[in-house]
């Protein structure tokens, strides 16, 4: 590895953050953008990645903060949190998109992990108490709105709820991206709580989606042990546990040692999607409790050079599945094809705490090669072909890989850095 140039590009991923951190014009505050082609903040990756930037950086708490808070100021009074929030200085003239989006869920991370995470850092009781409430009215949502079929567990409406664009998961659902329709030729939206168009398939259990609800269980217990709350502490902590017991009970598979998605009649959905990650960065399967399972997952699936151990881990759908192996020409941002560094980054919530850590340093030393190789290509964009390491065009100076690229460089200690 050319270490003179992957000195340079990191020194350039600290500049370009500082450029990336800009006030919304509608919301007065320093927010993470993630990039010129998503001009805002999403739910699925900006508290996470504002949290990375918070451990490598003391400066990064107070944008933690900021998108924690931005994120609560536009939650609904029936508990709602919004999917994103754009900043409309920053949007094409001819965008008709949702500036504040209420039409899917897309939390690919536990928010109330997250925000107690963040206090964590901060100590700051104020902002852990209104996480709190913030977090038991998004659970409130989501039981209401989201368990239409009585199985105990969060259902997925449409594609962009899980956040994984073009995957095969969503073969034969009527809104594999979210509900749209069209007034006088103007784009509407319906919100996440309708469901879309009957197709015989949806609403689906989601590996993915309920890990998360289960983390969030959990992430409410500890806050309400810390407030004082020891009643709904334990409340939360049963709740949890039944979550947990439904996820088995409908997702997961013991012939193939796979959670798969349940459509509304039952019947498990045979994609090998990268949501199985889910289990361990959500720290759902106890290391005690489930240790054979993890095993059996890491080695069987994980680490299969059939399926996601590949020449850059992981890919989004495994290269086994006859959708990764039909999809010819995979379009930009596709989870049914290439590896996301969104999905590494999250690697960090689970890889060491489950012992991983030797191969996530191999896998961070593989994408960092990737990405430095192809920086004249295409800059720091979102994925990479996972036999290649090529890159899509997809978001270019995209802000979570500019941190991604930053703490790769830091854990494998290439030389000595001072940011």
């Amino acid at each position: 590895m050319e270490l003179e140039k992957v000195k340079r590009l990191y020194d350039l991923c600290y500049e370009k953050r500082k450029g990336a951190v800009k006030c919304f014009q509608s919301v007065g505050r320093q927010l993470p953008f993630i990039s010129d082609a998503y001009p805002g903040i999403w739910l699925e990756t900006s508290v996470y990645g504002s949290l990375l930037l918070a451990r490598m950086e003391p400066e990064g708490l107070q944008i933690a903060e900021n998108t924690v808070n931005t994120f609560l100021d536009y939650q609904t009074p029936d508990g709602q949190l919004p999917s994103h929030i754009l900043d409309a200085a920053s949007c094409p003239p001819d965008f008709n998109g949702e500036l504040v989006g209420y039409s899917q869920i897309q939390e690919c991370v536990s928010f109330a992990r997250l925000c107690l995470l963040i206090y964590e850092m901060n100590g700051d009781m104020a902002f852990l108490k209104r996480c709190y409430e913030g977090g038991k009215a998004w659970d409130g949502w989501l039981r209401r709105n989201r368990m239409t079929t009585g199985r105990g567990l969060v259902e997925m409406f449409c594609g962009y709820d899980t956040g994984h664009d073009h995957s095969g998961r969503f073969e034969g659902i009527s809104c594999p991206l979210n509900y749209r329709y069209y007034e006088n030729g103007v784009k509407k939206y319906h919100n996440a709580a309708v469901l879309p168009p009957d197709d015989g398939i949806t609403p689906i259990l989601a590996p993915d989606i309920n890990c998360t609800f289960y983390a969030t269980q959990i992430a409410l217990s500890e806050m309400a042990e810390i407030l004082g709350f020891s009643e709904e502490a334990a409340e939360w902590r049963e709740k949890a546990k039944a979550v947990k017991q439904k996820l088995f009970e409908h997702c997961y598979n013991e012939a193939d040692a796979f959670f798969y998605d349940v459509d509304r009649n039952g019947n498990q959905r045979k994609y090998l999607s990268i949501s199985i990650l889910h289990l361990f960065m959500e720290q759902v399967l106890d290391p005690v409790e489930d240790g054979a399972l993890i095993r059996e997952i890491y080695e069987r699936h994980l680490k299969n050079p059939a399926e996601f151990w590949t020449a850059y881990p992981f890919p989004a759908t495994a290269v086994s599945d006859p959708y990764w192996q039909n999809l010819k020409n995979p379009p930009n941002n596709c989870w049914g094809y290439y590896t996301q560094t969104l999905t590494l980054q999250r690697c960090i919530l689970w890889m060491d705490q489950y012992g991983f850590g030797e191969d996530f340093g191999e896998i961070c030393r593989r994408w960092l090669q990737a990405y430095t190789d192809c920086f004249e290509e295409v800059p720091f964009g979102q994925e990479i072909h996972p036999i290649t390491g090529k890159p899509t065009t997809c978001s270019p100076w995209a802000f979570g890989v500019m941190s991604f690229y930053r703490y790769t460089v830091n854990r494998l200690g290439l030389f000595e850095t001072k940011k």
